[in-house]
């Protein structure tokens, strides 16, 4: 592959994670941001299995993880294909701000 085609790719296009376009399951969503979500559904034992998993799976750091997370959870179209971490993210994200 050659030219414009072949320089679209990021960090995990390997595994077709951070493709441009729409992931076929959620109009809308990459399959990156769908695997953001899976990796934040599942429920982790503490912090050190899942920054493991963040970058052996999606081969992003942890860091860039949150930032796409947190852009996710003011997305309609992640509501759309997993309220129910959304909700749940929002409500933890809430309470933090009323905190401080």
């Amino acid at each position: 592959m050659t030219g414009a085609a072949a320089e679209t790719g990021g960090p995990g296009d390997e595994q077709g994670l951070g493709g441009p376009g729409p992931a076929e399951g959620s109009p809308g969503l990459t399959a990156r941001d769908e695997a953001v979500l899976a990796v934040e559904r599942r429920s982790w034992p503490g912090p050190g299995p899942k920054e493991r998993a963040i970058r052996e799976q999606l081969g992003i750091s942890p860091t860039r993880y949150y930032q796409l997370l947190n852009a996710l959870l003011d997305d309609p179209r992640a509501l759309a294909h997993d309220p129910g971490t959304i909700h749940r993210l929002r409500r933890i994200r809430d309470a933090r701000r009323a905190r401080r």
